[in-house]
């Protein structure tokens, strides 16, 4: 992994505590549940995994791992916004499972130029939902973004126009369908998702998610928020996506889906960037069955983690994030 210099003893700057947390909470989260708790220690700080939040399909915690995974990501960011190299340890401690990763302050080196970037699109990263501009992705974009897979230790698979994303769209719409009438994914639905005018800082908000589960030519099916209760207030339609991608790790063990959500938002990250954001897919993966017919249908290289939509967009569709002060326990 990028960003490591030996175990320090650094403190963490007076004040600063507050700033990383709030820099990792930015992060994508599975139906915004944003199932993350930090711990301050004088030289280091911890994440843990807020099993309160895990959807009651994610049996396995997979999910909420690949959303603390994108955290400790933002959470990493932060440390090299202070102009240190962030140090981090991978579940240190299997007698506390739900201890995710110790994160401490390294060697100082300032931030380089795509960090910056990075940085800055943070406060506009979001789960594109809505209509995508017709212009093309910049040139180069996906290669990058490709590399930005690599630089932690996952792939991101380019799926084609062809056979292999006709192969995609028939699985997702397949298993779809079948959790669409799983009572635990409707109970999910309805405990995330958010009515007009609501003031939660959490969950999905209506406007971010439309009134109907209609699918547009060129885009995968996409989860239905809804559920027919006519509340949600985004437009779909317009062009297609520009390419669609497979975030997949080597294996599929509780390291792989942290590594898996570091991938995801230094992707989304660098995507935001340029103003190209992706719509994320993640109800068909939700069954293993499922994640190994994707495996296998399209010769992935590893375990499939996320699937991704990307096109250009100029939004700002953020959702809403909880302060600081209600993720960090004693």
């Amino acid at each position: 992994m990028p960003w490591e210099s030996a175990w320090p003893n650094v403190p963490i700057p007076v004040g600063q505590a507050r700033y990383l947390i709030a820099t990792a909470a930015q992060a994508p989260s599975i139906q915004n549940t944003q199932p993350w708790r930090f711990r301050i220690r004088p030289c280091l700080l911890e994440l843990h995994a807020d099993r309160a939040r895990r959807l009651r399909v994610d049996r396995l915690g997979r999910e909420m791992l690949i959303s603390c995974g994108a955290a400790l990501f933002g959470l990493r960011l932060g440390v090299r916004s202070l102009g240190f190299v962030p140090v981090v340890e991978l579940l240190p401690d299997r007698s506390q499972p739900a201890l995710l990763a110790r994160v401490s302050l390294g060697d100082r080196k300032p931030m380089d130029e795509l960090e910056r970037k990075m940085l800055g699109a943070l406060s506009h990263r979001h789960t594109h939902r809505g209509s995508f501009s017709r212009e093309p992705l910049p040139v180069g974009l996906l290669p990058d973004l490709q590399y930005a897979a690599v630089a932690e230790g996952a792939t991101l698979v380019l799926v084609d126009r062809g056979r292999g994303y006709e192969r995609l769209a028939d699985i997702i719409a397949d298993a779809g369908h079948r959790l669409d009438l799983d009572p635990s994914a409707r109970a999910d639905m309805e405990d995330w998702t958010r009515g007009r005018g609501s003031a939660a800082r959490d969950g999905v908000p209506a406007s971010a998610f439309p009134a109907t589960a209609d699918h547009h030519r060129g885009r995968l099916p996409q989860r239905d928020f809804d559920l027919g209760r006519g509340v949600g207030q985004l437009d779909q339609g317009g062009p297609a996506p520009a390419a669609t991608a497979v975030l997949a790790t080597p294996c599929d063990d509780r390291g792989d889906w942290l590594c898996a959500g570091q991938a995801l938002h230094r992707i989304l990250a660098q995507a935001a960037a340029r103003w190209v954001f992706a719509s994320l897919h993640t109800q068909p993966l939700e069954d293993t069955q499922t994640r190994d017919l994707i495996r296998d249908q399209l010769a992935l290289p590893g375990a499939p983690q996320m699937i991704l939509q990307l096109g250009r967009a100029h939004s700002t569709r953020v959702t809403a994030r909880r302060p600081p002060s209600e993720l960090t326990e004693s």
